[in-house]
């Protein structure tokens, strides 16, 4: 049934200084593949949009509502003063749209505190600036974040069984026509997922029994790592908690990869040697690799997806950022 005010009122609506409590300044407009965020000064407020992905459905207001509220309790472990509280869209008595407490409710946005964009650690790596002290910052911050977690995994069946489903459906997803990507260079990579996969058995078993497979960030990339004070890591994946399930080593890996990928590959050395220093963790080399390729096919299949959408489809950067990641895995993945 479709919701009284359509999405498009939504946006436009919040894309005026008038809809939002107290002074704004002209309203900045960001669409990502799943949400319309507003950037107002001082405040960010996040929309969900109305619609169905793979493992996520958004198209009810009572959903957008309980994954506004997850996002707000899930951010807060790693950046407390950035996620503020989750927030109404109410239309009153003349139909005007405003975030406040008068009307009838239409929508719900996480309403979040504006970091200073140029301390990204992206940001720090493009300018050059970035160093292995902010990375030991880094591994502290998500030292003490893994301390306080809870084991989320007991067998290490079931993480082997996810990894190997997972890996069939890149190859399976990579490798269509449609998307004009290397099949036998996929293909390749893919096979020796599968006998680096089988040949960690034993690492994956003793990572687990060590507790070191927890309810992580799951999207730990530098975009989402803010190096101001305090040190905040921000945007973790809140509509999953499966995919959020993950060993320590993977998540620290991924990021390591992207520093790697924007041409720093020596602030994934720094973060790995850091938190070995504060945590006496120092994973199985191979297991690393095994993480990264299986990341690096992560975020070819999300860059090959956006083809999928109108508003991508022309667009190269898609399918040039999916061979790049390729790239990456196979150089993980290379025989020795």
């Amino acid at each position: 049934m479709p919701e009284r005010v359509p999405v498009e009122a939504k946006v436009a609506a919040l894309r005026e200084p008038g809809a939002y409590p107290g002074p704004a300044q002209p309203v900045d407009v960001i669409e990502t593949h799943m949400s319309w965020v507003f950037l107002t000064g001082q405040f960010v407020y996040k929309l969900k949009k109305p619609a169905r992905y793979d493992g996520l459905d958004c198209r009810r207001v009572e959903m957008r509502r309980f994954f506004c509220f997850e996002e707000l309790r899930l951010n807060r472990r790693l950046a407390p003063s950035v996620y503020l509280d989750v927030v109404a869209l109410r239309q009153d008595g003349q139909g005007r749209l405003r975030i406040g407490r008068d009307g009838e409710v239409v929508d719900w946005l996480v309403w979040m505190r504006r970091l200073p964009a140029q301390l990204t650690l992206d940001r720090l790596i493009e300018a050059g600036s970035a160093t292995p002290a902010h990375m030991r910052r880094v591994a502290a911050h998500l030292a003490a974040f893994y301390r306080g977690l809870s084991p989320a995994m007991g067998d290490h069946h079931r993480l082997m069984a996810r990894l190997r489903r997972d890996i069939d459906t890149f190859e399976g997803a990579l490798c269509k026509p449609a998307w004009a990507l290397p099949a036998d260079d996929v293909t390749a990579v893919c096979s020796r997922l599968r006998a680096a996969l089988t040949d960690c058995r034993e690492v994956l078993e003793a990572r687990v029994r060590a507790g070191r497979v927890v309810e992580g960030h799951g999207d730990l990339r530098p975009e989402h790592v803010w190096l101001g004070e305090p040190l905040a890591i921000i945007d973790c994946l809140e509509f999953s908690a499966e995919l959020r399930t993950l060993d320590v080593a993977d998540e620290l890996g991924f990021l390591a990869l992207e520093c790697e990928r924007l041409g720093a590959p020596q602030l994934g050395r720094a973060l790995f040697d850091a938190f070995a220093e504060s945590t006496g963790d120092v994973p199985d080399p191979a297991l690393v690799d095994f993480y990264q390729a299986f990341r690096a096919c992560v975020r070819a299949n999300i860059a090959i997806r956006h083809l999928r959408e109108a508003c991508y489809r022309d667009d190269p950067k898609w399918p040039r950022r999916a061979r790049e990641y390729l790239a990456l895995a196979a150089q993980r993945m290379a025989p020795a």
